[in-house]
């Protein structure tokens, strides 16, 4: 039987991650995952690995009452409460528009000093997610700061499969996942429209298009000269021509993930 073999959780969009043993899950996906970002001052526009590589070398995390903390080698930590009544701030993900409660003054100074240019923090309140694209999801989806779907989903048997074509090994990081399954067959997940984790189910929407970010050593961010992995899943996962690996998903409801749980393929 597949089970849930990790869970990940990245509270600033496009920072480090952190391996949970458990985590809350509601419609906006794992609790606290991407509800804060970094965006330009002056247009902001999000910033990610894929323009800025050395996000991958700050580390995050998230308090019990939903603060952020900024760490990353030779700065001081910094705790960054969440905005109650801070300016809003008009940003941009992708083609998404909106406005965001800015995290103040101090926290803009650390992580433009971090990055060595003029940025801002914001934080993303329930009230004020998106939408997710009506292509995919239902009305009422909705997404916090994350591209596009609250959830990425990637099965332990499709990064073998990977690295066994790529002819090294991969991390599991690299790409960024929510949930991580093991005990299916590589790509299985490809078939699946609902599951169910424990007691909670999902609705799997689309496959994840990937980009140059996985080729970013997660340790380092340094890019892979032979840009891989993404130069195989191009050659082998290809589908209207974006190199698809893993699948975005959205909660029906709340509820508890522990790594470990069964998952149930409901259709």
């Amino acid at each position: 039987m597949s089970s849930l073999a990790a869970l990940y959780r990245y509270p600033l969009k496009s920072a480090l991650g952190q391996s949970l043993q458990q985590s809350a899950v509601d419609g906006l996906g794992l609790v606290g995952d991407r509800r804060w970002m970094l965006v330009d001052a002056e247009r902001g526009l999000f910033l990610s690995q894929r323009s800025v590589p050395r996000l991958t070398q700050l580390h995050t995390r998230v308090t019990a009452e939903g603060d952020l903390v900024l760490s990353a080698t030779d700065f001081p930590d910094l705790h960054v409460p969440v905005p109650v009544s801070g300016d809003l701030r008009q940003v941009k993900v992708w083609y998404d528009s909106f406005e965001a409660p800015d995290a103040g003054d101090a926290a803009a100074q650390w992580v433009s000093n971090f990055l060595g240019k003029p940025t801002r923090l914001v934080y993303m309140p329930a009230e004020r997610a998106r939408t997710v694209g009506a292509d995919y999801g239902k009305e009422g989806d909705k997404v916090a700061f994350a591209d596009g779907f609250p959830l990425l989903l990637i099965g332990q048997g499709s990064l073998d499969d990977l690295c066994a074509r790529v002819g090294r090994s991969l991390d599991m990081i690299q790409f960024r996942p929510n949930l991580v399954v093991q005990g299916s067959p590589a790509f299985a997940e490809d078939g699946w429209k609902r599951i169910r984790i424990g007691d909670v189910d999902f609705r799997v929407l689309k496959p994840c298009a990937r980009c140059i970010l996985t080729t970013l050593d997660p340790q380092t961010g340094e890019r892979s000269a032979d840009r891989e992995p993404l130069t195989t899943l191009k050659g082998y996962r290809l589908q209207d021509g974006h190199a698809m690996f893993g699948q975005n998903l959205v909660c029906d409801g709340a509820g508890v993930l522990e790594v470990g749980m069964p998952i149930t393929v409901l259709e």
